[in-house]
């Protein structure tokens, strides 16, 4: 596996695979690697000739500095998890002004709507930040698919919307949530969990599950008066439940027979803010 540090070197890397016609397959990330990370390269692997990673804790996509500060940053494990894996060619780790030449400001785009439900309203330009730094880096690596977890939903639709917008020829894949062994969704923000409260946590995917069950026996309004009533039992701090159309993301109120639906919620556990969601069939 190769280990590119700064532009330049990178995309003299990249193109000698087009230069050789060779299918690129990209997973990009933040770091902090886990297994559901993995997950990503092993979907990838499948599909293409070359697999491509990178480290990048995008400064412009946090609406908390603090959040920004506390983000973990382990970059020399990192790279030895991806080396293990035997998955990935090569893994790009740029410097801030790799992506950001003229200064770190977010560009603004029109995600139909989407950017502004759910995610987009709690964290204000939150999803200009994560198109600036996707869309800088899918010019960077020219990949032929990309890949990203449907922990973060909303963020595969927006990439989705990115793609269609600029009409750039990449395949987006959306990969499944990899859990750990009591459900909790894996995510780099679970290594500021203490283990008592990962254990407390795994209540938001049983939480999530239960609420499959209730699908279309009950109202939405009951169900999510049921859920408020689950965290405030336990005492945590639930900060939003609903469901959610999964082509608009709108929240709905009630069930209609031919949309598709997915389970939204978010938890603050300690100071660690925990998201993940479900598919309701």
């Amino acid at each position: 596996m190769q280990v590119f540090y700064d532009k330049n070197s990178f995309s003299n890397y990249i193109q000698s695979q087009k230069d050789q016609q060779k299918t690129i397959g990209f997973a990009p990330t933040m770091g902090a690697l886990h297994a559901g990370h993995i997950s990503l390269y092993e979907e990838a692997r499948r599909d293409n000739d070359i697999v491509v990673s990178s480290i990048f804790v995008n400064p412009t996509q946090f609406n908390n500095p603090e959040d920004l500060e506390k983000y973990p940053r382990t970059v020399e494990d990192d790279i030895k998890k991806l080396e293990d894996s035997k998955l990935v060619d090569a893994v790009y780790i740029p410097r801030v002004e790799d992506i950001y030449p003229n200064g770190m400001d977010r560009k603004h785009y029109d995600f139909g709507g989407i950017e502004n439900e759910m995610e987009g309203s709690a964290r204000p330009g939150h999803f200009d930040g994560v198109g600036t730094v996707v869309e800088e880096l899918f010019v960077q690596v020219n990949p032929d698919n990309a890949y990203f977890g449907e922990k973060d939903f909303q963020q595969l639709k927006i990439i989705e919307k990115l793609v269609e917008g600029l009409d750039l020829k990449i395949k987006i894949h959306g990969v499944k949530i990899h859990r750990e062994k009591n459900g909790l969704a894996m995510s780099s923000r679970n290594m500021r969990l203490s283990e008592i409260e990962k254990e407390t946590s795994a209540l938001i995917f049983q939480t999530l599950k239960r609420v499959n069950e209730w699908f279309r026996v009950i109202s939405v309004p009951e169900i999510k008066t049921r859920v408020e009533e689950i965290f405030d039992s336990e005492n945590m701090d639930l900060e939003y439940f609903l469901i959610a159309e999964e082509g608009t993301l709108k929240e709905v109120d009630f069930f209609s027979a031919d949309d598709d639906f997915r389970a939204f919620i978010v938890v603050n556990v300690g100071n660690v803010r925990l998201i993940d969601n479900l598919h309701l069939d």
